[in-house]
């Protein structure tokens, strides 16, 4: 069974995001060990300069690196990653890259409202992008969860992809 860990920055507050990531969490449970960790999001003034937006991601992007398994595969999720289909994303799970027991972890990267410190994204293994479009951060997570849970439905043959 794989290992597969999510890295948040930021918590879920509203009760439907946490609503939707339990039940995604509960299905996963017989795919896969899924750990989810939350990191805390960095305090910013209201307009923020260019320099602090800067200076808060390498700091979020520190308390990322620590929590980073050793021999893992990491995805940073962002907007100029390569876009997958689900069944692309099924194959990926259960073909080459991550699923060639060279990893002993799968590592998802799902950054705060301003995404992920640029070096953290050139030191990923991949970078995911689920649209050009910008979604709210816990919206994303719930997103993540929905299609790792279709891509092993999919690998199984279940009709719930259709």
């Amino acid at each position: 069974m794989v290992n597969v860990h999510i890295i948040c920055v930021g918590k879920l507050k509203e009760k439907f995001f946490a609503d939707a990531a339990a039940e995604y969490v509960k299905r996963l449970g017989a795919y896969c060990r899924l750990q989810i960790t939350e990191l805390a999001e960095e305090k910013l003034p209201q307009n923020p300069s260019p320099a602090q937006i800067d200076a808060a991601l390498a700091r979020e992007a520190a308390a990322i690196r620590a929590k980073i398994p050793p021999h893992s595969q990491v995805t940073a999720l962002c907007v100029e990653g390569r876009m997958r289909s689900s069944q692309e994303l099924a194959a990926k799970l259960r073909g080459s890259v991550w699923g060639d027991g060279a990893a002993k972890r799968l590592v998802f990267l799902i950054g705060g409202s301003y995404g992920l410190d640029e070096a953290l994204k050139q030191e990923a293994g991949d970078r995911l992008s689920m649209s050009p479009m910008t979604f709210p951060h816990h919206l994303f997570r719930v997103m993540l969860l929905e299609q790792l849970y279709r891509a092993f439905k999919i690998n199984e043959g279940s009709a719930y992809h259709k």
